[in-house]
C-alpha cells in the first residue's frame, strides 16, 4: 500500500511490530503482554496522527491510489447492477458509469465518475475527467429514472471535466449547464454521494441533489488546491495553503450547508477498511430513500431548488452598506 507522508512513523512502528511477531514464532523473546502494549501504543499513535491532519493531508487521503472508486461502490453496495452505455449521439464515455441497480429489491439508477485503478484503467477512464458525451450519457440515465419513477444515486469523484479542445468543440460547458438545469427540476429523488474529489463543474454536472452525503476525507471545491495556488500565488509550493484557504473539507461544507451528511471513514481513510465505508454508504442511501420517497414530487423539486438557491453568504461592508 502507498504510504502517505503523515503515515511514515505509523508505517515504521507497524513494520517493527510485524518483525517482532515473526521473530517470536521461532525464538519467543517477547511476551504477549509486551506485544499487546506495543499494539496499544501504535493505536494511540494512529489516533494522535489522524486527529491532527492538515487539509493538505486529507486531500492526499482523498487521492490515495487504493481509495475505493465508483465501480467499487456499485459492486459492494448493491446486490446487482446492469450497466447502461452511450449517449446516443457521439460515443460512450468511460469516465462516467451509468447503471440500473438494486439493494434489497429496491431499484435505483446509479451514475458515477470513475478514475480507474491502475495505469491501463486510468487511461481508459481518462482519469475520471468526463467529456460532453459523458454528461449527456448521465442525463439520459436520469431521464430514464424519471420515466420509470426510480431514484437517482450519483457518486462524485473527479479532478474536473476534461478541459481539452475536443471537449470544448463538442460543447462541454453546454452539456454541464444542461445537466444542472435538468437535475434542478428532475421529477424523481436524487441522492448525491461525494466519495473522493469533487472539483468544479465536472463534479457539479451530476451533483445537484435532494440530499448530499460526503465521505469524511473527501473534498468539494470550485477548483483543486494546485489550480488555486497557481492562479492566486503563481507558486505550486502553496498547495497546502490553498487547501486550507478553500475550506473544502466535509466539516466546512456541512457548516456552510453545502452538504447535508458526513459519512464517517475508518481511522486513516476509506482505503484502510473499505468494507466499513461500503456499509456506511449503503445505509446512507437506504435511509435517505426512505425519507425522500414520502415527499410529494412537486414539493421535492421545489425543496431541491430552494436548497441550492439559498447557498452562499455575503457580508455588507461598512464602507458600502
Amino acid at each position: 500500500m502507498t504510504i502517505l507522508s503523515h503515515e511514515k512513523q505509523i508505517h515504521e512502528v507497524e513494520t517493527t511490530i510485524r518483525q517482532l511477531q515473526e521473530q517470536n514464532k521461532n525464538n519467543p523473546l517477547w511476551t504477549k503482554e509486551e506485544l499487546l502494549r506495543l499494539e496499544r501504543k501504535l493505536l494511540d499513535l494512529k489516533k494522535r496522527v489522524y486527529s491532527s491532519l492538515k487539509p493538505w493531508d486529507r486531500v492526499a487521503i482523498c487521492r490515495h491510489p487504493q481509495r475505493p472508486h465508483s465501480s467499487d461502490y456499485l459492486e459492494c453496495c448493491f446486490d446487482e447492477f446492469v450497466e447502461i452505455f452511450g449517449d446516443r449521439t457521439f460515443r460512450d464515455d468511460h469516465a462516467i458509469i451509468t447503471a440500473l441497480a438494486t439493494i434489497d429489491d429496491k431499484k435505483f439508477v446509479c451514475i458515477g465518475l470513475e478514475k480507474g485503478k491502475d495505469t491501463e484503467s486510468r487511461i481508459y477512464r481518462n482519469f475520471g475527467m468526463a467529456h460532453p458525451e459523458g454528461y449527456r450519457k448521465a442525463l439520459r440515465a436520469m431521464q430514464l429514472a424519471a420515466k420509470f419513477h426510480l431514484p437517482v444515486i450519483t457518486f462524485l469523484d473527479t479532478p474536473g471535466a476534461y478541459p481539452g479542445l475536443s471537449a470544448e468543440e463538442r460543447g462541454q460547458g453546454w452539456a454541464i449547464a444542461k445537466n444542472l438545469w435538468e437535475m434542478a427540476c428532475l421529477p424523481t429523488p436524487i441522492i448525491v454521494v461525494l466519495i473522493g474529489e469533487g472539483c468544479s463543474g465536472g463534479a457539479l454536472g451530476i451533483g445537484i441533489g435532494d440530499v448530499i452525503g460526503m465521505l469524511e476525507h473527501a473534498y468539494y471545491s470550485v477548483i483543486s488546491p494546485e489550480g488555486c495556488a497557481s492562479i492566486l500565488w503563481k507558486d505550486p509550493a502553496k498547495n497546502a495553503d490553498a487547501a486550507a484557504t478553500l475550506k473544502l473539507q466535509a466539516e466546512n461544507l456541512l457548516e456552510m450547508k453545502i452538504v447535508d451528511v458526513i459519512i464517517k471513514e475508518p481511522l486513516g481513510g476509506a482505503h484502510h477498511d473499505p468494507a466499513v465505508v461500503y456499509e456506511g454508504v449503503k445505509q446512507f442511501i437506504l435511509d435517505q430513500w426512505e425519507f425522500l420517497k414520502k415527499i410529494p414530487l412537486n414539493d421535492l423539486v421545489d425543496r431541491r431548488y430552494q436548497k441550492f438557491r439559498k447557498m452562499g453568504h455575503f457580508v455588507l461592508s461598512e464602507k458600502n452598506p
